[in-house]
């Protein structure tokens, strides 16, 4: 193995992935579980949040900066110049590992790109913890559950970030 020189925990020649946030701005969004509530809020974003093989978490940190960060909420003059953050708005994340998969070929798609379970609920968990930090205002889905989500988009309002 090559010397780890990104800090980052690969090797040299690896290159990291980013992991990915499916952003929506919403004016509400829920994701239930089993019939019962898992995580709700009101205006905000709602982040389906996929983990691939490389990630870090490193890379969730930066998508987490990314996602709070991220200015999709209309200002005074109605430009998309505000935050989650700014706005004081909530943050669902829910875990999605079907926006991980490769679609390049054939009608089935294939989901080698995805992290395996155990470390991509890992990172998912770090993420959240790192965003519930950050955000108080943080829902999330239960990672590999078989949820149902609803949402209100916002606009709609809808951004593919890699972190």
């Amino acid at each position: 193995m090559g010397e780890d020189q990104g800090g980052d925990g690969l090797d040299a020649g690896t290159k990291a992935n980013n992991m990915i946030g499916l952003l929506q701005r919403v004016s509400e969004a829920r994701v239930e579980v089993a019939g019962q509530t898992a995580g709700a809020i009101g205006l905000g974003l709602l982040v389906l949040v996929a983990v691939e093989r490389a990630d870090t978490e490193v890379s969730a940190d930066r998508l987490l900066e990314r996602l709070l960060g991220y200015r999709v909420f209309p200002d005074a003059d109605g430009k998309m110049n505000l935050s989650v953050r700014d706005i004081g708005g909530d943050l669902l994340l829910v875990p999605q590992f079907t926006l991980a998969a490769d679609t390049d070929k054939g009608t089935r798609p294939s989901f080698t790109p995805a992290a395996d379970p155990a470390s991509g609920q890992h990172l998912f968990e770090y993420l959240v913890r790192k965003a519930r930090a950050a955000h108080p205002k943080t829902e999330t889905g239960v990672f590999g559950a078989d949820m149902q989500v609803s949402l209100v988009n916002d606009g709609p309002v809808t951004f593919w970030l890699k972190g």
